[in-house]
């Protein structure tokens, strides 16, 4: 899909959070207890941004500098350190810190709730409208592929920007992760543990992938050959994998079926604690 490509990277003086992104609930400030809203009318709207947040900054002129000259010398030398740091830079003033990076993946913990919420109704029987990608009749005896597309198309529609290319290809990714994990799985009839593995992979795919688009291309400039690029990209998409995968099992905790909003702010208490390890790197 379209994330193959690295962009030069947001320019400053532009907001941190695009105004494309819709600003979800906020995190639930670190209680690790109960992360997700279990009030009975949680699902009732679309979840809003809290009106207490403060405004989004404005990008400083070289955000990103400091990534870049980490994630350069990565790229060169392969020093783990250096690509720590360089990601713990990317969070801290690429992205504003780890609160205003939350909010700079907003689309990552909504699309999530709707990445979930199709899958629990595929699972459950429900019925769709005639000509849905979710279709039933339309998807029946399909291959596996037409399924993963359609999931993809109903959760994730084309819209013309970057981060919806690059949602659409970490839906794909998790649910190909999904198969590699569970090759006996059924798409249409997945259990909760199943969906839960896909909501976890979306998640640091989405990271990573715009975390390639951002600073990808110092990392593919400054490696000493084509093959080492990639593989310092895949050392890179490894380390952020690790740390969503140990803050969704922080968080996670030992759940059954959730609602969409509940995995919002699941994914949103997920995405903070992450980014809460990876900026603190740099301490």
């Amino acid at each position: 899909m379209g994330t193959s490509q690295s962009s030069k990277g947001s320019p400053s003086n532009v907001p941190m959070v695009p105004p494309w992104v819709s600003d979800v609930l906020p995190p639930s400030d670190g209680n690790k207890d109960n992360p997700v809203d279990n009030d009975d009318h949680a699902d009732s709207a679309s979840p809003q941004a809290d009106s207490n947040q403060p405004p989004i900054p404005p990008a400083p002129p070289g955000r990103f500098g400091p990534a870049r000259t980490s994630l350069g010398r990565f790229a060169y030398t392969g020093s783990a350190e250096d690509m720590r740091r360089g990601i713990g830079h990317y969070v801290h003033k690429g992205l504003g810190g780890s609160r205003t990076a939350v909010r700079r993946f907003g689309s990552t913990a909504n699309t999530a709730g709707v990445l979930y919420n199709a899958l629990s109704s595929i699972a459950s029987g429900q019925t769709f409208s005639a000509g849905s990608p979710l279709d039933p009749v339309l998807l029946a005896g399909q291959s596996v592929d037409v399924v993963m597309d359609a999931v993809v198309e109903a959760v994730r529609p084309v819209d013309g920007t970057l981060d919806a290319e690059a949602s659409r290809d970490a839906i794909n990714n998790a649910l190909s992760e999904l198969l590699g994990r569970y090759p006996d799985a059924d798409l249409l009839n997945l259990s909760n543990e199943q969906r839960l593995f896909a909501i976890e992979h979306y998640i640091a795919w989405d990271v990573f992938n715009r975390f390639r688009l951002d600073v990808g291309k110092t990392i593919q400039d400054k490696a000493p050959s084509i093959s080492m690029a990639l593989a310092r990209l895949k050392e890179a998409r490894d380390y952020i994998r690790e740390g969503i995968a140990a803050s969704f099992r922080k968080i996670q905790g030992n759940r059954e079926t959730l609602s969409s909003c509940q995995v919002k702010r699941m994914v949103l208490d997920v995405l903070k604690d992450a980014f809460i390890i990876f900026e603190g790197y740099l301490t």
